[in-house]
């Protein structure tokens, strides 16, 4: 069948093209793709293209499908699933596969959320990535490959048990907690997850440089709100003043932080957060650049004497989904808080390519219409002209300026399909 979707050939070489999608064998399944979350992450592996981890090296002449935070409904069950799997059922990709480095969007021809149909492998199948999706909101499945990552970075972090060679996995329930870089999609999704956990910190601490950013954050999720989920939070700019970690520790009464998580890439990021740690300290680099060569100092005498730690996450594992969705379905958290625009599949590939240069935050494609990336801020306006945005702005209105499920079916019942 002809399909519609954003290859990857080269260095910020993605093109939108149509062509031929073998049919699928008797282990496989066809994918509609409806939703496609743009991630910073697929900024960083376009920009390294062939030199990225997943990435193959012929994809000059075989191109992969870019895309992994991509929701759907089931399209085409091959023999193999008939039993488990039902054509039109909703379907949430988790993309870190056990046992391999290749995932969806980064590795495979056909496999990947930029297409408006693609195709899931039968191996892929077998190691449980294909799941179930009971919700009824697109951008809320797509949204969960997000937050899997964010939960199962917070279940990466460990500490010692007194005594013990034992590790204790987890942040430290009662501790202190710094987010650097917290206040992007990510970050505040993260901090919506600290404040709905069980196990929680203490204080909760998040730093950003952008003061627009930071006014947005303290705005949709402020202290006081955290102060009723038992969490002291603390918005910090660290830029401005020169050294910034004095004062990140005079908040911890110079303690230090039991859980530092890394949401920016630049390296003094990371090694403000290494002068921070408190005894038995664990730091989790959450945020990477696309240098392969990007090194940190590090205080070597911190992890002798203090017993400090580095890790890093990327993904996560299925019960890490399965925990995302749950929050998602129970409406712990609202993935909306962050989605700022909304486009077509025309808008993909200049969406990935200037994501960095681009204002807002959380930018949401639906592959199967046409439409410019468009503000959520701007429908009212653009209503003037065209009566359907007007729908949309009286439907994010009603949920209070966000992105929800009515405005998601205006949107596909209203734009000219690809």
């Amino acid at each position: 069948m002809k399909v519609k979707g954003v290859r990857l050939y080269g260095v910020k070489d993605i093109r939108l093209e149509e062509f031929e999608l073998p049919e699928i064998e008797e282990d496989e399944i066809l994918l509609k793709v409806i939703c496609n979350g743009i991630a910073m992450s697929t900024l960083k592996e376009i920009t390294l293209a062939q030199r990225h981890l997943r990435v193959p090296k012929n994809i000059r002449e075989k191109p992969i499908l870019i895309g992994h935070e991509f929701s759907g409904t089931i399209a085409k069950v091959g023999n193999k699933w008939k039993d488990q799997y039902k054509e039109g059922e909703h379907y949430v990709i988790i993309p870190e596969i056990p046992g391999q480095i290749e995932s969806p969007g980064y590795s495979y021809p056909y496999f990947g959320g930029a297409a408006t149909y693609c195709i899931i492998p039968g191996d892929v199948i077998e190691k449980g990535c294909l799941m179930h999706y009971d919700g009824e909101a697109y951008y809320e499945a797509a949204m969960a490959q997000a937050l899997y990552s964010i939960v199962g970075s917070f279940y990466s972090n460990y500490h010692s048990k007194s005594g013990s060679h034992e590790h204790i996995t987890g942040i430290k329930e009662g501790g202190n907690t710094i987010i650097l870089g917290g206040c992007g999609p990510m970050g505040m999704m993260a901090i919506r997850y600290v404040l709905q956990m069980k196990k929680k910190p203490k204080r909760l601490v998040v730093t950003d440089n952008n003061m627009e950013r930071m006014n947005r954050a303290r705005k949709l999720i402020s202290p006081q709100e955290a102060s009723r989920h038992g969490v002291d939070l603390y918005y910090i700019n660290a830029d401005m003043v020169p050294d910034p970690a004095p004062v990140l520790l005079a908040v911890t009464n110079e303690k230090g932080y039991d859980d530092v998580f890394v949401y920016a890439p630049p390296k003094n990021v990371a090694e403000l957060g290494n002068r921070i740690m408190a005894m038995d300290g664990c730091m989790n680099i959450y945020a990477s650049t696309a240098d392969k060569k990007y090194r940190a100092g590090m205080n070597v005498y911190g992890s002798h004497y203090l017993k400090t730690k580095l890790i890093g996450t990327s993904g996560g594992l299925r019960s890490d989904m399965e925990e995302a969705i749950d929050i998602i379905l129970n409406h712990r958290i609202n993935v909306a808080d962050n989605i700022t625009h909304i486009g077509g599949m025309d808008a993909l590939v200049d969406t990935t390519l200037y994501l960095k240069k681009m204002p807002g935050e959380k930018k949401i494609i639906y592959n199967q219409i046409r439409m410019p990336l468009t503000a959520i801020e701007d429908f009212r306006k653009l209503g003037e002209k065209n009566p359907v945005f007007t729908e949309l702005a009286d439907a994010c209105d009603r949920y209070g300026g966000f992105w929800n499920k009515e405005a998601e079916t205006i949107l596909l019942e209203n734009f000219k399909k690809e």
